[in-house]
């Protein structure tokens, strides 16, 4: 019998670094924002599956951070531009910045 767990492909800079443990610090890898996007994700994706579109890569760093605490002002909509710095601590808590990987997924390299 087959493994009864559904299965997705996520697409991720191949430089991302791999998955902490649950609990571990977070280090980056983007996994969680391109599996699906958190509430206020889905207010900048405009969709409430897939991948965040607020997902930023920061190349020279090689990890993945939250648009919408790094530059919110940009994947805002024009009407919550103004609440940009009250929604960037807002995404902070969501995403449990500081708390540690949130994410109960299970990853592999293609």
């Amino acid at each position: 019998m087959g493994d009864p767990r559904p299965h997705r492909v996520i697409h991720l800079q191949p430089e991302a670094p791999e998955k902490p443990p649950y609990g571990a610090p977070c280090n980056g890898c983007g996994v969680c924002c391109a599996h699906a996007p958190c509430p206020l994700g889905i207010v900048a994706s405009r969709r409430t599956q897939g991948a965040c579109a607020a997902l930023v890569w920061q190349g020279g760093a090689q990890v993945y951070r939250c648009g919408l605490i790094v530059e919110p002002e940009r994947w805002l909509p024009r009407p919550l531009r103004r609440a940009a710095p009250l929604l960037a601590r807002l995404a902070r808590r969501y995403i449990a910045a500081g708390k540690g990987c949130d994410a109960h997924l299970e990853t592999e390299r293609a």
